[in-house]
């Protein structure tokens, strides 16, 4: 059966176990996730004017 309260102790007993990163990794990590998103942006955004013109000019 379900015990809430066990639960619970177990939960933080696991997040005591977790390695959590240091600002500077997470820091790291976001910057990268925002660059690696907007050059992905760009990239669908630049082929996305291309195909549009393309379909343009046979239509």
């Amino acid at each position: 059966m379900f015990k809430p309260a066990q639960y619970f102790t177990e939960v933080a007993r696991e997040i005591k176990k977790v390695t959590w990163p240091s600002r500077e990794q997470t820091q790291e990590k976001t910057v990268l996730v925002l660059a690696v998103s907007i050059i992905i942006g760009l990239y669908i955004g630049v082929l996305d004017f291309v195909f549009s013109k393309l379909l343009a000019v046979l239509v």
